[in-house]
């Protein structure tokens, strides 16, 4: 089937599709990474967004239920160079064009992917519209000129987990995963959350409580004094934090009661914001698994999987340590709040498939949970 496509800058293309059927506006960003491309659809932070990989190859291994990051897929669609008609793993399920379609994802390979990343680190994230109804460029700019811009709609995922359900480790050798033990509960407020967050708080021995997005603090706060709780992790979601107010008032609260809390991504970004250090948004943000981050407090450089649009400001010294930098644009990557037992990152040290520098961030956030 034909799909054809139309960018903000005036940019028209006709490529074919192999994911869902429709005509769907969202914005177009471009991912580096160069494997993991199951986990990087179904990571919710995505919502509304049209994903442009930078490697030529996607679908290779199929679709498995192990690899998602949510229970479904909630961006726009995705752009890729080209898609295999066949597909081989021994953990594949289906095919990933069997995956987008059930899942009402847009796929549409067949395009030059390599100038459309150059186009969008020139001239930033845009808007896009893509259509396999056999639309033409008019009428694909007048869906995209009535739609809404990400960063105008109050996003939050369409669904909170009911419980944080942790698969463990895998192994390959007994093709089984292997459960944690378990001590300490530690609160989820889940406003997108990755499943490897739940896995990986369990591999520090933390039990995550996942609670919806709209959860008042005082919820939170008296399941903290009846130790039904030790800490609350802020998790990683879509869209633009400032337009979260709501979250953010909760937030504050949860500062002032000296709880212990890990920001994740649109979780630090919204600690910032409640600290009173609103956020920017960068030119065509930071999306792969192959970004240096320096360490400040080790000067060690880790490598690291990040997925967002909006950055926390140089200003926030006043009230935190910079625990890390970007060293592709030295954007803050972590920071530790002076006055409270609060540590927060910009990137995913969950990363899966990878990479895993930063996994000690949730040993970090199981120490400060016990330990102060």
């Amino acid at each position: 089937m034909k799909a054809t496509l139309y960018f903000e800058n005036g940019l028209f293309l006709e490529a074919m599709s192999f994911g869902a059927s429709g005509a769907v506006a969202g914005e177009a960003v471009f991912n580096t990474a160069m494997s993991g491309y199951e986990e990087v659809i179904t990571d919710p932070s995505y919502l509304g967004q049209f994903i442009v990989f930078s490697t030529p190859e996607v679908g290779v291994v199929g679709a498995n239920e192990q690899d998602r990051e949510s229970p479904s897929s909630f961006c726009a669609g995705i752009l890729v160079r080209h898609t295999p008609s066949i597909h081989s793993n021994f953990r594949a399920g289906q095919s990933l064009s069997v995956f987008l379609q059930q899942h009402g994802v847009l796929g549409v390979s067949g395009l030059d992917t390599r100038a459309l990343v150059g186009m969008l680190r020139d001239e930033g994230a845009m808007g896009v519209v893509v259509s396999t109804n056999g639309l033409d460029k008019q009428e694909l700019q007048e869906i995209l000129r009535s739609s809404t811009s990400i960063a105008e709609q109050h996003l939050i995922p369409p669904f909170s987990r009911k419980e944080a359900h942790t698969q463990g480790t895998f192994d390959f050798a007994s093709l089984n995963y292997q459960s944690p033990t378990l001590s300490s509960a530690v609160g989820v407020l889940d406003l997108g959350v990755k499943s490897n967050i739940l896995n990986n708080l369990a591999q520090v021995g933390l039990k995550p409580v996942c609670f919806a997005p709209d959860t008042k603090a005082q919820t939170l706060i008296e399941a903290y004094k009846k130790g039904e709780i030790k800490g609350v992790l802020l998790s990683n979601g879509p869209g633009d934090p400032l337009r979260l107010k709501s979250v953010i008032h909760e937030i504050s609260q949860l500062i002032e009661e000296q709880i212990p809390m890990l920001g994740i991504c649109l979780g630090h970004q919204l600690l910032s914001i409640a600290h009173g250090y609103p956020t920017y948004k960068l030119k065509f943000g930071h999306h792969g698994s192959n970004h240096p981050v320096l360490n400040l407090q080790t000067g060690r450089i880790e490598v690291s999987a990040q997925n967002h649009n909006y950055c926390v400001p140089e200003s926030i010294a006043k009230v935190a340590t910079i625990t890390h930098k970007n060293l592709f644009d030295h954007t803050i990557e972590g920071v530790c709040y002076k006055n409270a037992p609060i540590i927060s990152v910009q990137h995913h040290p969950e990363a899966s498939p990878g990479p895993h520098d930063g996994l000690y961030i949730f040993k970090e956030f199981e120490r400060m949970v016990h330990y102060g």
